[in-house]
């Protein structure tokens, strides 16, 4: 059994897509019923690019419009697909060792809640926290939904780490104030400055458990 090192309250909180499950199959095969059905000749690789914004901005960032048909075209067929998601390798186990650390977990994604709400169950853990699309604030990069959780669970930013795999996640969290850890395992590059890196989700408690130490504050933080 894994374990980590039992620290004071802290918190953390991480991305869905590409850190907690591999959803890559799920949203290849909804951008495909999207570009089928309205005649989108955009790659799927140029999506994948945006991943970690809403919906709608990344629609923005292709050029294209009428995103309120796209939108429920592609939650449609997300739903569909859904059953494609898979944890990665390793994710339970660490997240149980960090519950039995005594960290309070929490989910940021720009996932609609009721697409990210049953992914989640299938972990077990009790998040106390899971900041979706569609609720108050802005959407990542902006660090409006990783404050509300450390409103949600009362910590402050230098008890938290947020782990994701875009450089929208590590915007969002230099805006924040809250350390970052980047997902080598998932979908993208970490951005400026770099960040630690966990190769694996088994490398988070290697780089977490340090006498219950996270990375230092990123330099340029609102902090």
């Amino acid at each position: 059994m894994t374990t980590v090192q039992t620290t004071a309250e802290r918190a953390l909180a991480l991305d869905l897509d590409g850190v907690l499950f591999n959803t890559r199959p799920v949203m290849q095969e909804a951008w495909r019923a999207v570009s089928e059905r309205h005649g989108i000749d955009v790659p799927f690789e140029a999506y994948e690019q945006h991943l970690g914004r809403p919906f709608a901005d990344i629609m923005e960032c292709l050029g294209l419009v009428d995103i309120a048909r796209l939108h429920q075209t592609y939650t449609e067929a997300s739903k569909a697909a859904s059953w494609l998601a898979q944890p990665f390798d390793g994710v339970e186990d660490v997240l149980h060792a960090f519950v039995a650390a005594d960290w309070l977990l929490a989910v940021v994604t720009s996932k609609p809640l009721d697409r990210a709400a049953p992914l989640l169950a299938q972990l077990g853990c009790p998040f106390a926290s899971v900041r979706a699309r569609g609720g108050p604030g802005r959407g990542k990069p902006a660090p409006d939904p990783l404050l509300l959780v450390l409103v949600d669970l009362a910590i402050d930013p230098a008890a938290a780490t947020y782990v994701g795999d875009m450089a929208v996640d590590h915007e969002c969290a230099r805006r924040a104030g809250v350390p970052y850890v980047h997902a080598d395992w998932g979908y993208g590059a970490h951005g400026s400055p770099t960040p630690r890196v966990a190769h694996s989700p088994k490398d988070l408690l290697r780089l977490l458990d340090e006498s219950g130490q996270t990375a230092p504050f990123i330099e340029g933080s609102l902090l």
